[in-house]
């Protein structure tokens, strides 16, 4: 299980990790093992719409058992099976990396999406945040 103090840390690590790369203005989502929301913050310049492809990034990663780079190839070989799940998940999934899964012990016990760079940046930051934290992470 994720505390709200450790989904504190994975993000203020996360965003300290995107200003100390001199990345574009982050958002970050960490969701518990159901898809549920623990923490979200959207740093100054950030886009209002980031929340959603955060969470998108971290629902798609959690509900699949599968990070954004697992999703975005899997979408490049089977389109048809991502626009699916899409759907069937109510447009909730943005299959890129940045959504990233919190393990522990081998288990899946969140997720961590992040938005407002590249797609690969955003997924560093988000391991670096998950490792300060003490979980391992699958990006």
């Amino acid at each position: 299980m994720i505390s709200l103090d450790q989904a504190r840390k994975i993000i203020a690590v996360a965003r300290a990790k995107g200003r100390e790369l001199a990345l574009k203005p982050l958002s970050v989502c960490v969701l518990d093992a159901g898809g549920h929301v623990l923490a979200f913050e959207r740093e100054d310049g950030a886009s209002p719409g980031r929340y959603e492809i955060a969470y998108a990034k971290a629902y798609g990663a959690v509900m699949l058992g599968m990070p954004g780079s697992a999703q975005l190839a899997r979408a490049e070989a089977q389109a048809f099976f991502m626009a699916a799940v899409n759907g069937a998940f109510g447009g909730k999934v943005v299959p890129v990396p940045g959504g990233v899964l919190v393990m522990q012990d081998g288990a899946v016990i969140g997720a961590v999406g992040v938005t407002g760079d590249t797609s690969d940046n955003d997924a560093t930051v988000a391991v670096a945040g998950i490792a300060a934290a003490g979980f391992s992470a699958l990006a």
